[in-house]
């Protein structure tokens, strides 16, 4: 039986359930915990967390997975408490969001290093937290093109990953192709990784879709909620039809399988306001009602959030 690490100890894939697999509890750039514009007490971070957790836990979810990295806000202690207080299985991350977000220290370490680093993180623990990463998260640096320390962070995510059995999951999907060459070098199978933000308003024409499918990777459609719509939208966002209407048709060219979904969302953001109007919970209030509207079935929404999750998790028969 698989079992995957949760900042509360492990559980098996089959009690995920209904799992968001991008989500931030809390999640800002490096020093951003510092900037006294944002600063927020842990009374108030709770105050905008807890709320939305539970409700996300009354709506039928089960399992947050916080994409937040290295030097980007984690705090363990912090997200142990929120799984205790709200009952939903949190699963953090290991890796870096991009190259251009790595602190000197680890942007001139080696790959062996980095690899070790994720490893040590999956299997021993995040700080002396105690508490283990689920998943590695690796991204593209600003301007879509992965740069050489990108691809030196996509190798050692791609050994951390065969050495554990985590899968990696991954902020954009733009430039994907040199890490498609980067998994295969590795002996990695695309099916481990999910590219992620394939549905934002910003990567629309930049994203190979049908490469990645081809290979075995998964696309994630994990912008929900992020709508031109909103009162004061963000530059990454997407008008809601044209997105719901690009998830249907993936859907309809039959890659149910090999899709996942999320909000984005960031609970209580740091060192920057976020968006109003947007939370996890809009999977539930506005996009399942809006799939049952096109035609889409249960039995496809648990597909898309609790089967190929778990599939997701479960590392391939050696």
């Amino acid at each position: 039986m698989t079992r995957v690490n949760t900042v509360l100890g492990p559980v098996a894939v089959e009690e995920l359930g209904f799992t968001s697999i991008h989500e931030h509890i809390g999640y800002g750039m490096p020093g951003s915990e510092l900037d006294t514009k944002w600063w927020k007490t842990p009374e108030q971070r709770y105050e905008e967390t807890i709320p939305k957790l539970r409700k996300f836990r009354e709506y039928g979810g089960e399992t947050f997975v916080d994409a937040t990295d290295i030097c980007n806000g984690r705090d363990l202690d912090y997200y142990k408490s929120i799984s205790e207080k709200t009952g939903v299985h949190l699963i953090a991350s290991t890796g870096f969001v991009g190259g251009d977000t790595a602190l000197k220290f680890f942007a001139d370490a080696s790959v062996e290093y980095l690899a070790d680093q994720f490893i040590h993180e999956l299997t021993v623990g995040i700080g002396q937290s105690g508490a283990k990463a689920g998943i590695i998260k690796v991204g593209v640096s600003r301007g879509f093109k992965m740069l050489p320390l990108d691809m030196t962070i996509y190798r050692a995510a791609a050994r951390a990953s065969k050495a554990t059995g985590a899968p990696i999951l991954t902020h954009l999907a733009v430039d994907a192709q040199p890490a498609i060459d980067i998994f295969a070098d590795e002996g990695l199978p695309l099916s481990r990784v999910l590219f992620g933000h394939v549905d934002d308003g910003v990567s629309q024409g930049k994203v190979d879709e049908q490469g990645i499918l081809a290979g075995g990777g998964r696309l994630g459609f994990d912008t929900f909620g992020y709508d031109l719509e909103l009162p004061d939208p963000p530059f990454w966002g997407r008008p809601r039809q044209e997105r719901l209407d690009h998830f249907l048709r993936v859907l309809n060219e039959g890659h149910a399988d090999q899709v996942l979904a999320a909000a984005d969302a960031n609970c209580s953001p740091l060192g920057w306001p976020g968006v109003k109007g947007h939370t996890i919970n809009y999977l539930f209030e506005v996009l399942i009602p809006s799939l049952h509207e096109a035609g889409v079935d249960d039995a496809m929404i648990r597909t898309i959030f609790v089967d190929n999750v778990a599939d997701f998790f479960t590392p391939p028969a050696s």
